[in-house]
This record gives C-alpha cells, sequence and structure tokens, in this order.
C-alpha cells in the first residue's frame, strides 16, 4: 500500500497553534506529512517548507489548510496544481470560492476539522 501524504498549509513551529497539532496527529495516524508555511522551523524532526517557493510535490492524498480565506488566493492556483485527492478546509479558513473550484476539478473538498476528523477515526 502506498503511503498517503497529506500535506499541512499554514503550519507553524508554535506548538500552540492547530495547523502544528494537525502535523504531529497525522503523523501519528501513519501519513507522510509535509509542513508548509512561510515561518521557518520544524515540527518534532519535519522541517516546515517554504510556501513561498512553491515546491514541487507529487502524489498528495490531502491538503488540510490552516489559513485564513483572505491569505489563500495567492497559493490557491499551486494548491490546485498539486492535484490533491481532497481539500479540507479547517475552522477559520472555509473559502466557499476555493471550495466549489476543488469540486469543479474533482477534487474532494470539505469545511471540517482536521484534528475531529482524525480523532474520530474518519479522516
Amino acid at each position: 500500500m502506498m503511503e498517503k501524504k497529506a500535506v499541512v498549509v499554514g503550519a507553524s513551529p508554535n506548538p500552540a497553534r492547530y495547523s502544528y497539532s494537525a502535523v504531529t496527529q497525522l503523523q501519528k495516524h501513519a501519513f507522510k506529512v509535509i509542513p508548509l508555511g512561510i515561518r521557518s522551523g520544524k515540527i518534532g524532526e519535519i522541517e516546515i517548507l517554504d510556501l513561498r517557493t512553491k515546491p514541487a510535490l507529487d502524489n498528495i492524498h490531502t491538503i488540510s489548510i490552516y489559513m485564513s480565506a483572505k491569505n489563500q488566493a495567492e497559493w490557491k492556483d499551486y494548491l490546485l496544481s498539486l492535484n490533491p485527492k481532497r481539500i479540507i478546509f479547517n475552522p477559520g479558513a472555509e473559502n466557499d470560492e476555493f471550495l466549489r473550484e476543488a469540486l469543479d476539478k474533482k477534487i474532494d473538498a470539505i469545511n471540517a476539522c482536521n484534528l475531529v476528523m482524525l480523532s474520530i477515526g474518519n479522516f
């Protein structure tokens, strides 16, 4: 079975942030996690990749967004170009326009909480 890759957008090295918890919980659930953010640092042993460089990524299963809608516009085309199977807009990141665009591209897009989904086993 191929390892599922999850990208956490808006990743922060601050342990108080939900994006930090998402990265650690995804790891515990055996996902290969790729944190993307504009703040450099690490989450555990994982280096946060600089979102501004739009790194080349492939075989992405899920993109989990922790960034307000107004801050997503700059990255929307890049994130869609990663061709994920699913995009999760976490609380505070809801973006109806981006969600519709993803659905139009046959990407499963939902407003949900990554952490709740993992905790109840429906991620």
